[in-house]
């Protein structure tokens, strides 16, 4: 059995991805968080100076995406057959294409009244638009590929919990049936609903 080693801020941010798909599998890792000068020391040992990282047996990968992927497979979360593997794929990265890489002005904009400017506009010009097709891509039984949870529901979940409605609180889903099923499939995992229950409370 690999052993399981993920590394990344005092923060849940876009670790929670994989802690949550961790937990799905109920596969256990150790859940490492450091701050400041750690990572410092750690920065330069990493393959692309980033976190989060994942280290099986010692050898480490980064990326975000490509650490849930690997988890998915493990836990039989990534698809049965090539092309539900492949539609999974297309959901995860079409919700970084349409969502996430236009999020990035949460961090970037320092001035308040033009972020606020732009979470309008991200809201009624990117947001609302892909959640719309996102719900046509979704079930009626609430899941992105197949009739089965996959990595692409957990990750639409932890992008929708962890940064949606935390930076731009709201009902957004309020006319997506089959979107608030895949919210309430991952939510409702044994696994994922223990961790939501017992996991630290972060800033972000």
């Amino acid at each position: 059995m690999p052993t399981y080693k993920l590394t990344y801020f005092t923060a849940r941010g876009v670790a929670e991805f994989a802690r949550l798909l961790f937990a799905a599998g109920g596969l256990e890792y150790e859940d490492v968080r450091v701050e400041g000068e750690q990572w410092q020391q750690l920065k330069p040992k990493t393959p692309m100076g980033q976190l989060p990282i994942l280290e099986v047996d010692g050898t480490m990968i980064c990326q975000s995406k490509a650490i849930g992927r690997l988890i998915a497979k493990k836990i039989g979360m990534a698809g049965k057959t090539d092309l539900e593997a492949a539609r999974a794929d297309m959901i995860t990265d079409g919700l970084e294409d349409l969502i996430g890489l236009k999020m990035s002005f949460f961090f970037t904009e320092k001035d308040e009244n033009k972020k606020e400017e732009k979470k309008k506009e991200f809201e009624e010009k990117t947001l609302q638009p892909a959640l719309d097709l996102f719900e046509k891509l979704a079930s009626a039984e609430g899941y992105f590929v197949g009739n089965s949870l996959t990595w692409a529901d957990v990750n639409f979940f932890s992008l929708f919990n962890g940064f949606i409605n935390r930076f731009i609180p709201g009902d957004h889903l309020k006319n997506h049936v089959n979107l608030n099923k895949v919210m309430g499939n991952v939510s409702s995992n044994p696994g994922i609903a223990k961790w939501l229950k017992e996991r630290p409370e972060t800033q972000f």
